[in-house]
């Protein structure tokens, strides 16, 4: 049982059987009954959310991916592929959000991980001060553009997503119009000198250790007399052994609520800013604790999934 399938409002489904008639459900409403309706046998179909993608390989191999939401933006995704008889054969799922936000226009690298076909992909986006590895959502995409020889592609931006299993809403940090100005200044100085480290300047890099060395010296006077989160407003760290895991702490800047239609479960989804990066959370509202609100402060470990928009 993928442990993130509660995130989604899946908290009783304990068992294979259970699982298995969700995975039915998927490739039903996205195969079975769209061939249908092409077909014109069947019209007036339940109202949901479904997307299925197809590629074939170098090999000739057909691989299909179908989504299919349970809550509004939310659901499960089935991967397998196709048989000389066109007949699905499934391989594995898992759950997803679709994210809405571009989160980065960085440079995309992906990678095959090696117990099945799935892939991860990484990204290094200056603002963060961390490489971003991710699961990757539309897989078939990137497939399709690899068997026709045109990656590595340029021009792609990236949507960030994540799914928790437990989180904690925090009050702000108190700041005026005058300190937000300030820090949104000082940000966009580190990120210049950020990316002319990269680029090899050394006065760069040497502004930079000095800068970490103060800021260090400062946190490290403070932290005696005051909380560690009424000093650091947000942060984006890896956690754990698995490379898609993280512990954020962001700023909610949108916020709305929706049910499971078959379990009727509350799921909360919130907006995030974390580090200048925007990104989108969904959690169960069992496992939420506290009461989220625009401009608080939602703090969690997330499994960090990714949606590449291929030009």
């Amino acid at each position: 049982m993928h442990k993130y399938l509660r995130a989604i409002g899946f908290s009783e489904v304990k068992k294979r059987d259970a699982l298995q008639g969700l995975i039915n459900e998927v490739v039903e409403k996205t195969i079975l009954r769209r061939n249908k309706t092409e077909n014109g046998k069947e019209k007036n179909l339940e109202e949901y959310t479904s997307v299925r993608d197809f590629a074939a390989d170098e090999d000739d191999i057909v691989y299909a991916e179908l989504f299919l939401d349970f809550a509004h933006g939310a659901g499960i995704c089935v991967r397998g592929e196709f048989d000389d008889d066109n007949c699905f054969l499934y391989d594995y799922y898992f759950p997803y959000l679709r994210g809405n936000h571009i989160s980065s226009n960085e440079n995309i690298t992906i990678e095959r991980q090696s117990e099945k076909e799935s892939y991860a992909g990484v990204c290094d986006d200056i603002k963060v001060g961390v490489s971003l590895i991710f699961y990757l959502q539309n897989m078939i995409p990137y497939k399709r553009l690899k068997a026709l020889k045109r990656l590595p592609i340029q021009g792609t931006s990236l949507i960030l997503s994540a799914l928790s299993v437990d989180g904690t809403i925090m009050m702000p940090i108190e700041k005026n119009e005058y300190e937000k100005q300030r820090i949104k200044k000082a940000t966009n100085e580190r990120n210049q000198l950020i990316a002319q480290a990269r680029m090899g300047d050394e006065n760069a890099i040497e502004s930079l250790t000095l800068e970490d060395m103060d800021i260090y010296t400062m946190i490290s006077r403070k932290i005696h007399k005051a909380d560690v989160f009424s000093l650091v407003d947000t942060y984006f760290m890896p956690y754990g052994v698995e490379c898609d895991l993280y512990s954020i702490l962001g700023e909610i800047i949108e916020i709305h609520t929706d049910q499971n239609r078959i379990t009727k479960e509350e799921v909360v989804f919130m907006t995030l800013e974390c580090n200048e990066m925007t990104l989108e959370v969904c959690i169960n509202k069992i496992d939420l604790y506290g009461e989220p609100m625009v401009g608080r402060r939602f703090k969690g470990v997330v499994w960090l999934q990714g949606y590449i928009n291929y030009p």
